[in-house]
């Protein structure tokens, strides 16, 4: 069934004061789903219950507004009502991804100066020791008494929300703390700019909750929406993630560009009569996805919103539609809780179509950095009172400095252009690598691509590109051509690297360090020495581990990952055992079993089973 898409907005509306997060989830019908999780389901009369339950007994331990809350739990219902419980104590929490490494996870607890860390179990390695650990059971558990009737601790709009730890520049990651007022803000402009559209919605958490898009995410509940939680094995598997919005009628799925062009051809139109919403955000579209994205739009399929913000500004700053008639990657104008300046070095405005530093200033611009009063100090600087976006200057207040560049389109659109620091000097020439990429992604037969300046390229410094290529076939002599057509020399990069996929860190953003170092291909005899004596599922391993990872030899006793394989190339693999053996490997079956080896064994099984079901139905 073809998908009727709602008209979808071109202005924002003007800000108005936001009604508070949990004020609105009051007012959510009790019987309505609010999270559906693999571990358990909460009604919205059972998350306000356990909220109540939670804060009560944070208050007995001290709990209360400024205090942080450390949330070291998976995506799940507990995960959820710990984390509306933590502010209906009127406190902040502090996200603490289980996956992160042990000495990742003390740091933020220990530099956010957390008062209480609450865990999945009582069994859980204590992440700082001199702070107070609670197992989420100790929380959640009911009374014998009836449920408290769900009263919110009052606080002002100032009052910490929560603190999300972001990447910095030295190489200690820094808390960014954001408000009640901005958080509320963020949900009441989203209904505004037409993205929350759906009352009663699907959305699924797909976000690491240490990443900033979670929050878009779980601030929908607080309007009566239903969390749909996405396990790992989902998110890292695309027709996993094609089947879960299908079965549980998704409205809303934020991902990122790189997870999202893999899903496209899985998704079509006869999922419902529902339309899905793509929240396309955390790193550059390019070109060529813009335009499958918008072929999706006119189908029916889907419609796109591609957001832009920075972790300081509560998220999404800027948001931009996909729409089949435009081609030109964009994204949007901003939303009406910001202002945005668009500056030189000098904070004086740039022109139309000029490149200019993004500056963005009002209500939804973060408190600062954590215990970070210097780097706050820099990051946050005094609002210019340049005009903003209708021309009217503005004044007071502060601005963050996003470093990053942009143009201004016409009709109020931002085009992204890059980092401002993303400059390199090559031999005496001075280099912006998103220009060399923009170049690759210009034209046909690229969808993506990304450039790197290494030390070591054929014996001296050079630039590297990595592409992937879409439907056309490229070649490393056409897109040497192509580029030394559009660019100086010096900007031609020396060596080309195909890849299948792009890298993609815990957050879903392109990992830049797990690109591979560009190799020469392996000699057709190495390549037939390499997987002699194998078994026929150890060499179809073999050979796609030698394709995509670039190695010469692959033995049976080889890691995946410790050859610089990650979670696409797992995709790729498991897509072509699929394709030239007809059994379906899932993606976590990689995880599980990463030494070659062990992977041809488990794939063994996998035949086996399949050959003995294939012969019981034709015996039957």
């Amino acid at each position: 069934m073809t998908a009727v898409l709602p008209e979808r907005p071109r202005t924002h509306g003007a800000p108005h004061a936001p009604v508070d997060l949990l004020e609105r989830l009051a007012q959510a019908p009790a019987d309505r789903a609010a999270v559906a999780a693999g571990d358990r389901g909460l009604t919205f009369g059972a998350l306000r219950a356990e909220a109540m339950r939670i804060a009560a007994r944070l208050a007995a331990r001290g709990i209360g507004p400024e205090s942080v809350v450390a949330l070291c739990l998976p995506r799940g219902a507990d995960l959820v009502a710990a984390l509306i419980g933590t502010l209906t104590a009127g406190a902040a929490y502090l996200p603490v991804d289980p996956k992160l490494p042990a000495e990742r996870r003390r740091y933020l607890v220990e530099d956010a100066g957390a008062d209480l860390v609450v865990t999945a179990g009582p069994d859980a390695e204590p992440l700082a020791p001199h702070v107070a650990h609670l197992a989420v059971a100790e929380l959640t558990a009911p009374d014998d008494g009836p449920d408290p009737v769900f009263a919110p601790v009052p606080v002002s709009g100032d009052s910490l929300a929560y603190v999300i730890y972001t990447s910095g520049s030295t190489g200690r990651p820094k808390g960014v703390e954001i408000g009640r007022a901005a958080a509320s803000a963020l949900l009441a402009e989203l209904e505004g700019a037409g993205i929350a559209v759906t009352r009663g919605g699907r959305v699924g958490w797909n976000a690491s909750p240490s990443f900033d898009a979670s929050v878009q995410q779980w601030v929908r509940v607080c309007r009566g929406d239903t969390l749909v939680m996405i396990d790992e094995d989902t998110r890292a598997d695309p027709a996993l993630l094609a089947r879960l919005i299908d079965e549980q009628a998704l409205t809303d799925l934020d991902i990122t560009p790189s997870h999202a062009d893999p899903l496209l051809d899985l998704i079509s139109a006869d999922g419902g009569p529902r339309p899905l919403t793509l929240l396309v955000g955390g790193e550059a579209i390019s070109p060529a996805l813009w335009r499958r994205l918008g072929e999706k739009d006119a189908q029916g399929v889907l419609r796109t919103v591609n957001l832009y913000g920075p972790t300081e500004c509560t998220v999404d700053s800027t948001a931009g539609w996909v729409d089949p008639g435009d081609a030109t990657p964009h994204i949007g104008s901003v939303l009406p809780g910001l202002r945005m300046r668009v500056l030189d070095a000098d904070l004086n405005p740039v022109g139309p179509g000029e490149s200019g530093e993004l500056y963005l200033a009002g209500p939804r611009v973060a408190r600062g950095y954590r215990r970070r009063p210097a780097l706050t100090a820099e990051r946050f600087v005094a609002d210019s009172g340049t005009p903003g976006a209708d021309g009217a200057p503005e004044h007071g207040g502060r601005m963050y400095r996003t470093g990053d560049l942009v143009r201004l389109l016409p009709g109020g659109r931002l085009g992204y252009l890059g980092r401002a620091d993303g400059q390199v000097k090559l031999r005496g020439h001075r280099i912006e690598l998103p220009e060399v990429e923009a170049a690759l992604t210009a034209g046909e037969g690229v969808a993506e691509a990304a450039v790197l300046l290494l030390d070591e390229v054929h014996g001296a410094p050079g630039l590297v590109a990595y592409y992937r290529a879409g439907t056309a076939a490229v070649t490393e002599a056409l897109l040497r051509e192509r580029l030394a057509a559009a660019l100086p020399a010096y900007m031609v990069p020396s060596a080309f690297v195909a890849v299948d996929r792009f890298p993609t860190t815990a957050n879903g953003k392109l990992d830049r360090a797990a690109l591979p170092a560009p190799a020469a291909a392996a000699p057709a005899a190495a390549t037939a020495a390499s997987t002699a004596g194998l078994t026929r599922s150890q060499e179809l391993i073999a050979g796609v581990w030698a394709t995509v990872l670039g190695a010469a030899h692959v033995g049976p006793d080889d890691n995946f990952f410790k050859l610089g394989g990650h979670s696409l190339l797992a995709i790729k693999l498991v897509s072509r055992v699929r394709a030239e053996l007809g059994v379906s490997l899932a993606v976590k079956a990689v995880y599980a079993h990463p030494r070659l080896r062990d992977l041809a064994a488990h794939l063994d099984t996998l035949v086996a089973a399949t050959a003995d079901a294939a012969a019981a139905r034709q015996d039957s």
